[in-house]
């Protein structure tokens, strides 16, 4: 049975949320299973042999807030449920449908790819698929379900951003697919956000239903990739369902709510008097409804732990492994730092790489972290043993 860890952590983080410039030409050569060496520039913090000289980093001493109690204390007037509690999505039925394949795509080194769509709360959701060439094995080919970053939705498009990523996966051996989230290309509906409701989630957990019916995925092989918003998806989406054999973050956006909240907010604006973020600007408006309805974290602390995929992290559904740029001006990389603490502590198998001076896509050490990446998913997701 599923179980809360109670772990809820309360630094001061500034957090800016934004698109992601991302890597879009030549392929990676990313063998499958290479090991990589300890290198000066990366932080290891599974590595036993570390040099005396540098010691690792402390992890960051979690907080500990009250977690949802089972017997609520009364109220005059309860407040109603919300849909990113944990224990309300788990409660949801995520069916997916059939994959249409709307398009063929011209094809890459060593895998066909195609624009595909499936439903998700009635909205058609377009996706872009690779499925490798080759004889299909007997029990279908692994998947990485690839979630992507913040991009505004009104520009993002199917085939653009991630070329390296998505080709690097798809000429490793893996189907992956990738969801345009609703309002997002030309996919249906409204284009929410990712942290205010759990919309974006919510189509990530139709699309593995979809593919986990496609007769030439296996559905006991799934991985899943996230980058920025798409780590807190990743994160939440692990916890709701165990379809997800392991996942991998990066750049991850992937504190509790207080630390989003609380935290974004006095890093930006010191002492000051806590502005009102503007009910008009849809970014904006899901923490003054939150506020309103619930009360702040420190007012209400049981509420925001229930919304907080952080809370379940003994329920993840596989390993996780983390990457984050140190010079990272997006997302700061102690909040991968938080979480993998976090993980650590409820005996979850974890890994974290820190790469020293590197951005919010591991521009310099894009190739280093993503042979760690293929090498991870190898292991927890194809089940090839580990040297």
């Amino acid at each position: 049975m599923r179980h809360l860890s109670g772990l809820i952590v309360g630094l001061s983080i500034a957090i800016v949320l934004v698109g992601c410039a991302t890597p879009t030409n030549a392929q990676v050569a990313t063998p499958t299973g290479t090991a990589v060496g300890a290198s000066p520039d990366v932080v290891d913090f599974n590595a036993t042999d570390a040099p005396s000289a540098t010691p690792l980093p402390a992890s960051p001493t979690p907080t500990v807030l009250a977690p949802p109690t089972t017997t609520p204390i009364p109220s005059a007037t309860p407040l109603p449920a919300h849909p990113l509690m944990i224990s309300e999505m788990r409660q949801q039925s995520y069916p997916g449908s059939d994959l249409v394949f709307e398009q063929t795509l011209s094809s890459g080194a060593n895998y066909y790819r195609y624009i595909v769509s499936y439903q998700s709360e009635g909205n058609k959701i377009l996706a872009y698929m690779t499925v490798p060439f080759g004889e299909v094995p007997e029990s279908g080919w692994p998947v990485i379900m690839f979630n992507h970053g913040y991009i505004p939705p009104e520009v993002y498009r199917s085939t653009e951003r991630y070329v390296a990523y998505v080709n690097t996966f798809a000429s490793n051996g893996y189907i992956v697919f990738r969801s345009d989230y609703r309002g997002h290309g030309f996919s249906e509906g409204v284009a929410t956000g990712g942290y205010g409701t759990p919309a974006y989630t919510v189509d990530v957990l139709n699309a593995v239903s979809a593919v986990k019916a496609y007769p030439n995925a296996d559905p006991d092989r799934i991985g899943m990739w996230g980058h920025s918003m798409g780590g807190q998806i990743t994160l939440r989406a692990m916890v709701v369902t165990d379809d997800i054999k392991a996942g991998v973050i990066w750049g991850g956006v992937v504190a509790s709510y207080p630390d989003l909240i609380e935290h974004w907010i006095n890093a930006r604006y010191g002492d000051e008097p806590t502005p009102t973020p503007d009910p008009d600007r849809g970014r904006g408006r899901w923490r003054v409804e939150m506020f309103e309805t619930y009360g702040y974290p420190e007012e209400n602390p049981e509420f925001w732990a229930e919304i907080s995929p952080n809370t379940y992290v003994a329920d993840l559904s596989g390993p996780i492994q983390l990457h984050h740029g140190t010079s990272d001006e997006s997302v700061p990389h102690i909040l991968s730092e938080i979480l993998y603490a976090e993980i650590l502590a409820v005996g979850v198998p974890t890994e974290l790489y820190l790469y020293s001076g590197d951005d919010h896509d591991i521009t310099t050490n894009f190739t280093r972290a993503m042979i760690r990446s293929v090498a991870f998913f190898d292991q927890y997701v194809k089940g090839i043993p580990t040297n």
